[in-house]
């Protein structure tokens, strides 16, 4: 656990003062660290996901940390219940001013072992619920009010072994922001994306096997020699949310250290890690960066 206290953001206080910020997957992990800077930062966060219990204990330590969250089960996969979803947040606040498009959900395993039934409901999370989002946002609030829209790709630039699924999903997301930039700029909405690469989230401890005795190995593949901290994407993503990128419209900013640019044939020696920033008072290490082959 970092330093208690309150989120110790890079941005200056009350930046989302009077703002309603939705962001999906909320409960847990990068969701839960960017819901908690937002509110941090003065907006009013409504945290969406499936699992009751976790975006209720995501809003309940925002509250303790003197913020304003509430929360809202749906499954982002149905389109009837996004648009009541939507529905319900425009009536109770009366506009949206950001959405954080962070739900998302893989499993490991090599293309030829993947069913249909697997493929369809990782891309149905990671691509279609997200332009379902994107699409109502818009639609119901955004048009009439401008506002931003951050949206969550991956480190998929050289294809995704193990997660091919994952990163066709997310390819697609990166394709679909660019075209939502465009289509949508005439209203005064900026359409992103944020690429995280390794980041030590929460999320990690659900791998079993061989990936998960991979995780702490995978350091060594960064040029900044560590994983990124749930902080540094949360910063990116209340940049492109915040007046301060009120002319960066369709871009996908990564967030990896560098990795992907990285050739097995070239030796990038050994040097301790880089710095790194965690504002995020409640985060957790990963249980699995505690193992023994982690050094």
């Amino acid at each position: 656990m970092s330093e208690a206290g309150s989120y110790r953001s890079i941005f200056r206080p009350g930046l989302f003062a009077g703002q309603v910020h939705i962001v999906t997957g909320g409960g847990t992990g990068i969701g839960r660290c960017t819901a908690h800077e937002l509110a941090s930062l003065g907006a009013t966060v409504v945290l969406v996901g499936r699992k009751e219990d976790r975006l209720a204990a995501t809003a309940a330590e925002i509250a303790e940390d003197g913020g304003t969250a509430s929360h809202a089960v749906c499954d982002i996969r149905d389109e009837d219940a996004v648009r009541t979803l939507v529905s319900g947040i425009v009536a109770r606040h009366g506009r949206i001013h950001g959405l954080v498009n962070n739900a998302g959900r893989q499993f490991p395993a090599p293309l030829m072992a993947i069913p249909k039934k697997g493929f369809d409901a990782v891309v149905a999370t990671n691509l279609t619920g997200g332009f379902l989002m994107m699409r109502e946002v818009f639609t119901q609030s955004m048009r009439a009010h401008g506002g931003a829209i951050v949206n969550m790709a991956a480190d998929m630039w050289n294809g995704m072994p193990g997660m091919g699924h994952s990163g066709a999903a997310r390819a697609g997301m990166v394709n679909l922001t660019k075209t939502a930039a465009f289509e949508w700029g005439f209203a005064g909405v900026r359409v992103n994306a944020v690429a995280p690469g390794w980041i030590a989230s929460s999320g990690m401890d659900r791998y079993e096997g061989p990936v998960k005795a991979l995780i702490p190995k995978l350091k060594d593949h960064v040029p900044l020699r560590r994983l990124g901290t749930e902080a540094e994407v949360s910063a990116a993503i209340c940049f492109l949310l915040s007046e301060g990128a009120a002319f960066i419209n369709g871009t996908t900013i990564q967030i990896d250290g560098g990795a992907p640019l990285g050739n097995p044939l070239f030796d990038m020696g050994t040097s301790p890690p880089s710095p790194e920033f965690n504002g995020f008072h409640r985060a957790a290490k990963p249980k699995v960066l505690d193992s023994k082959d982690e050094s």
